[in-house]
C-alpha cells in the first residue's frame, strides 16, 4: 500500500448517500414520459441496462436508450425532475459513517474530491439537501470533466483541478463496476469498491478493484495502513 496518497476521489450516489432506489424511481419516471410502459418488457429491459450502468453519465445511458437526441434529451429532463422531487421530498440522505469519514480523510492531509454521473443541477441539488456544499475540497460531475464514467476523464480532472503531482497518489472509491473502470483507467493505485450501492464483490473485483470495503467509513483506516 502506498503512504503517498494525497488525493481521494469518491463518488457520491451509493458511496457516500445513500440511494434507496431512487435512481431506478427517476427512470421510471423518465421512461413514462416517454411513453414506455411500466409493466412491459421493454421497461424490463431499460431498466436491466441501467442497473449494470450505474454510475455512467446519465445522458449517455438515456442516449443509448432512447436513440435520438431529442429522445433522450425528454428523459433526461423528465429523470432529473423526478430525482429532484424526490430529494426535495427529503428522500435524500448520507450513508453512515461517510461524512466523517471525507471529514477524516481531509484532516489527515488529503484532497477529497466528490464525484458523480449526475448533472451538474441534481448534483448540487443533493449537496445542498445535505448541508455538503462545503464539505469536500472539489466536486465534480460529466460536464465538468468532459466525459463522465467509465472514462478516466473525472479523476484526471480531480488531478488537474487539485495540483495534486502524480496518479501514483490518487485513491479512487466506488460502488460500481464503471467506477472501478475509471480509477483503473486513471492510474490510480488503489480502486476501492464499496458494497454499499449498486454492484457487488464480484462486479467490482472484475473490473479492477484492487480492495473491496463494507462501506467508505473503512477508507480512512485502509489509507492510513
Amino acid at each position: 500500500m502506498s503512504t503517498d496518497i494525497r488525493l481521494v476521489v469518491l463518488d457520491m450516489a451509493g458511496t457516500t448517500v445513500a440511494d434507496g432506489g431512487l435512481v431506478e424511481q427517476a427512470f421510471r419516471a423518465a421512461a413514462r414520459t416517454l411513453g414506455v410502459d411500466d409493466a412491459g418488457s421493454e421497461h424490463e429491459r431499460m431498466l436491466a441496462h441501467v442497473r449494470a450502468t450505474m454510475g455512467e453519465s446519465k445522458i449517455s445511458v438515456f442516449r443509448h436508450l432512447f436513440g435520438d437526441e431529442e429522445r433522450a434529451q425528454r428523459a433526461n429532463a423528465a429523470f432529473e425532475q423526478a430525482y429532484h422531487d424526490l430529494v426535495d421530498a427529503g428522500h435524500c440522505a448520507a450513508l453512515p459513517g461517510a461524512e466523517d469519514a471525507i471529514r477524516a480523510l481531509r484532516d489527515a492531509g488529503r484532497t477529497v474530491v466528490l464525484t458523480t454521473g449526475f448533472s451538474r443541477a441534481t448534483r448540487d441539488r443533493i449537496l445542498d439537501a445535505l448541508g455538503w456544499r462545503d464539505l469536500a475540497d472539489l466536486t465534480l460531475c460529466p460536464a465538468e470533466a468532459g466525459r463522465g464514467r467509465p472514462y478516466p476523464d473525472l479523476v484526471l480532472t480531480a488531478l488537474l483541478r487539485t495540483g495534486t503531482e502524480s496518479v501514483r497518489q490518487i485513491a479512487v472509491a466506488g460502488d460500481t463496476g464503471y467506477d472501478m473502470l475509471t480509477g483503473t483507467r486513471a492510474g490510480a493505485p488503489v480502486v476501492a469498491g464499496v458494497l454499499t450501492g449498486a454492484h457487488g464483490e464480484d462486479r467490482l473485483r472484475a473490473d479492477g478493484a484492487t480492495h473491496v470495503l463494507p462501506s467508505v467509513a473503512d477508507l480512512p483506516a485502509l489509507l492510513a495502513r
